[in-house]
């Protein structure tokens, strides 16, 4: 009988496959050991559709670009620009086109920004093969992936991907890695054997699963799922359900866009009724008229006040702290990761290879005569020294050589060196073996050749252990045996089992793996299952684990201090994370790991308890870890997480910053994330959290730069509009009086996106705060436009706005009251006064730069030339300002007009002005701080 996957998941027993007898599966499923048929596969095809994953695709180019341009600031000038264009056919053409060319720049580099979709589910196809071994019509045939059906009996062998997820029913030897799907940081041993309906994905150790790799042995199954019914399509499908988080910074300028919105729809409105009253009232024209006029100024106002070149200043400040980044070993995928990280509360991190080495390593052994030793060295470089009770021996004794030659001898792998770097071909377990006999002087490949191998007995999950015979020169012939400890035991003789039992379990407390060796003299020529029963004696045990990175601890201790917690969640053994955790200083001693079953009994508030009071989490599946970042965000955590496996995406796109592995890491944990590692190194994460906590206080300093400009040229407009002196003007063929311009629409830009830029991103190179790692992280929920901000603003507003204003009705009076000698027209007056308006604010942008480049330091303290960018920033000002007075193309563009020389004194020596103001500033702030 053919049964569907609709009929089996309605079926009376609905227990889950990896707990079920292999008969009962095979039956359950319709087939039988020898598989099926081609017309009973092309039958469940068209029933359950193709072995492939669902593919979504990212953001449209349109839906990209409309991202960008949907901002309530970018509609006030794009509105702006259109209503320029209908009230003044001449400059107001000129005008608009400018503005709505400074809308396509922002928009451009918006979009360069964010033009990157994700590839994170079309990489998790590329885990799947393309061809199988499958049993079809009583013969194995190779048959497409896709084409792979529930009930179908599939042939795995050493090298393969598996295809689909898979019931096991025969086997010899099969090992599996599935690091990518459940963080275990060793191949796991399959076997036949129902397990309890219970264990987590890591112990289902009846099945194998779609993506991971067969390393050793081979094996038939079962296909009970394919598709997105597998768990990489539970991966998959939770993939595409998360959705990337909104970076603080993204958020707060966002606020701030409302903020400036509302304030300059409420400023315009208010100049529209007092410009247009005025023109009524004092220059004799009818509303509509004075309405008209007045819209100029309620543009100039939005052009002025809305801060246009932001966008590029926090852009290129963000690329430069990528660029660091780099240099510290992580590489940004997506700009505002960067500034994320410098707010990061909480950094969840994967063990294997983040917070370890992911090489396993033999430090500890324990011999029945001796007792306890302690292998010195990490890792797969063969150097390491020898100690007991803390001193350090000269050479190995006879009965640890005697252990270790038994690792070297007992195994298959081997150890080499490749462009420096050293490295293991096989198991790591037997890497690790290999390794300690390497540091205390026994050379594999000599050892193997002196005492040559006969036979082999390889482990099997069944028996636990592994056998190999060997010639021993005038001895004859020996038998070593590897395998579980207690399994050892029970072959030898003449052996305390209660005092190794100890040492085992006081091994394993310490999350070490543990293994036993034993050996006997044989005369046989060949290994039988008998010759391993009894009659061995006892040689020692090898402890291993995959050690802590060293130099992980103190960056683990460096986030501690700057307020940053760390928490450990893997798909390791329960005891072996809570060893790690506890060596890493990430867990208090004694504190007890949370496993991944218990988490999938909690609900979101007991989560959200669990993830307060514990660090270490272990055996969780790809659910719990996007459950443990989604429980941290629920409590306002900013999360950073970090992974390498399939297992890992999820939670990484989830993750407030998701950070991948570049060394272990999967093509589908990169692609989630937004920051790669190309070490592997928790460090580096801690080194970017550094340089992201910079980046912030650099790009506050940059709003710090930026927002009084456009604050003081609302200022200015504003008193323009309810006091300056109204000027003759021609409408319709009658001299009005019209209100006066300080400056136009596009002299606003100028400053704004010219000078202001160029003087801003200097600030992005300054060097960091003395205090940058040893402050807890920013509050996300904190505005940016916070008291200090906004104080600085109002006050550099105010100077910048008064300085100018005055020296514009200066130079204005000047010039009309000596116009009779100079010959100049009105028009050119007002231009000429514009112009030094104009360049007396750029000269206060100057000086105020300098204040700005500590936020509370004077620019004396920090070093005057400490940042030499910053005269790069000013000197391009300059040459640019003297273009824009002097030369014609630019007169033309922007109406200006040539200064003679003591107007420009005249305004370099009131932007000095508020270098003395802003001292005493950070002097009064610092008192009270203090």
């Amino acid at each position: 009988m053919v049964l569907s996957l609709d009929t089996i998941s309605q079926a009376p027993d609905d227990r889950p496959w990896h707990s079920r007898a292999p008969d009962e599966v095979l039956s359950a499923l319709g087939t039988t050991r020898n598989g099926l048929t081609s017309d009973a596969a092309r039958t469940r095809l068209a029933r359950h559709g193709p072995n492939v994953l669902d593919k979504a695709g990212g953001a449209s180019v349109m839906e990209l670009i409309w991202g960008q341009i949907n901002n309530p600031l970018i509609w006030i000038l794009i509105g702006s620009a259109v209503i320029a264009m209908l009230v003044d056919p001449v400059d107001g053409i000129k005008n608009g086109l400018v503005i709505l060319a400074v809308v396509i720049i922002n928009t451009t580099i918006g979009f360069a920004q964010e033009y990157k979709a994700s590839k994170a589910i079309e990489s998790l196809s590329a885990m799947v093969p393309e061809f199988a071994m499958a049993h079809r019509d009583g013969k194995r045939t190779q048959v497409p992936v896709a084409e792979l059906v529930p009930g179908d009996v599939v042939f795995l062998q050493s090298g393969d991907k598996v295809p689909a997820d898979m019931r096991l029913f025969q086997l010899r030897t099969l090992q599996i890695e599935e690091a990518a799907l459940t963080g275990e940081s060793v191949p796991v041993e399959k076997t036949t054997e129902p397990v309890a309906e219970s264990a987590g994905l890591g112990d289902r150790r009846s099945m194998a699963f779609s993506g991971s790799l067969v390393t050793y042995g081979t094996g038939l199954g079962v296909v009970t799922t394919t598709g997105n019914g597998t768990e990489l399509g539970r991966i998959n499908t939770m993939l595409g359900e998360t959705t990337a988080m909104a970076t603080p910074l993204s958020i707060a300028l966002h606020k701030i866009g409302i903020v400036l919105t509302a304030a300059i729809a409420a400023i315009s409105a208010v100049i529209l009724f007092v410009g247009t009253v005025r023109a009524v009232l004092e220059g004799g024209v009818d509303a509509l008229t004075g309405l008209r006029e007045s819209v100029i100024f309620a543009i100039t106002l939005a052009v002025g006040a809305i801060p246009e070149g932001l966008p590029a200043i926090v852009t290129i400040a963000l690329a430069i702290g990528v660029q660091r980044m780099a240099v510290r070993r992580a590489v940004v995928r997506k700009l505002p990761s960067v500034e994320t990280l410098g707010s990061t509360t909480v950094i969840c991190s994967d063990k294997t290879g983040t917070l370890t080495r992911n090489e396993m390593t033999v430090q500890a052994l324990h011999l029945p005569g001796s007792g306890a030793y302690r292998v010195e060295g990490v890792g797969y470089e063969p150097v390491g020294r020898l100690s007991k009770d803390g001193d350090h021996l000269s050479a190995a004794p006879d009965d640890v050589h005697t252990l270790l030659l038994a690792g070297v001898l007992c195994c298959d792998a081997t150890l080499e060196q490749t462009d420096g770097r050293w490295g293991i071909t096989g198991d790591p377990t037997e890497g690790a073996l290999v390794t300690a006999g390497e540091k205390l002087g026994i050379r594999t490949a000599h050892a193997r050749e002196r005492h040559a191998r006969l036979d082999t007995i390889p482990f099997e999950s069944a028996n636990q252990f592994m056998a190999t015979l060997h010639e021993w020169g005038g001895e004859g012939r020996k038998i070593i045996l590897k395998g579980a400890p207690e399994v050892v035991l029970r072959r030898c003789e003449n052996v305390d089992h209660d005092a190794v039992i100890d040492q085992v379990e006081a091994f394993a407390n310490a999350g070490m793996r543990v293994l036993g060796f034993a050996e006997k003299r044989s005369a046989r020529a060949e290994l039988a299952m008998e010759d391993c029963a009894h009659g061995f004696a006892f040689i020692g045990l090898q402890a291993m684990i995959d050690p802590p990175r060293t130099e992980v601890i103190d960056a683990i201790r460096a986030c501690h201090r700057a307020g940053i917690t760390v928490k450990m969640i893997t798909g390791d053994h329960k005891g072996t994370a809570r060893a790690i955790g506890e060596q890493l200083g990430i867990a208090e001693p004694g504190a007890e790991a949370v496993t991944g079953a218990q988490l999938a009994a909690m609900d979101a508030a007991a989560m959200r308890e669990i993830v307060k009071d514990h660090n270490v989490f272990a055996r969780v599946a790809p659910e719990h870890k996007l459950k443990l970042v989604r429980a941290l965000q629920d409590d306002g955590q900013v999360t950073a997480m970090t992974g390498d496996g399939v297992n890992d995406a999820p939670a990484l796109k989830q993750a407030n910053i998701g950070v991948a592995m570049g060394i272990t890491g999967t093509s589908v944990s990169k692609e989630a994330a937004d920051i790669v590692l190309t070490d592997d190194n928790f460090t580096s994460i801690a080194a970017a959290v550094e340089e992201g906590r910079r980046v912030y206080d650099n790009l506050v300093k940059s709003l710090a730069f930026v927002l009084p400009t456009n604050l003081g040229l609302a200022l200015i407009l504003i008193f323009a509009v309810a006091f300056f002196p109204l000027v003759d003007k021609t409408v319709d063929g009658q001299v009005v009086k019209d209100l006066l311009l300080p400056m136009l629409p596009t002299q606003l830009l100028w400053i704004n996106l010219v000078a202001a830029v160029a003087l801003a991103l200097p600030l992005a190179f300054e060097a960091k705060e003395p205090d940058v790692m040893s402050r807890p992280p920013r509050d996300p929920k904190e505005p940016v436009l916070n008291r200090f901000v906004a104080v600085r603003t109002i006050l550099a507003a105010a100077l910048m706005s008064a300085g100018a204003v005055g020296l514009f009705l200066w130079r204005y009076d000047l010039e009309m009251a000596a116009r009779a000698t100079t010959g100049l027209t009105e028009a050119q007056i007002v231009s000429e006064a514009q112009t030094m308006a104009v360049t007396t604010v750029i000269m206060f942008q100057v000086f105020y730069m300098l204040s700005c480049r500590s936020l509370k330091d004077s620019i004396f303290r920090i070093g005057f030339f400490s940042n030499k960018t910053v005269f790069i920033g000013i000197g391009a000002v300059l040459a640019l300002q003297a273009l824009f007075i002097y030369a014609p193309p630019l007169q033309a563009v922007f109406s200006t007009f040539p200064l003679p020389a003591e107007s420009l004194l005249v305004s370099a020596a009131a932007g000095t002005i508020i270098l003395p103001v802003i001292s005493v500033e950070k002097w009064i702030r610092n008192r009270r701080r203090s």
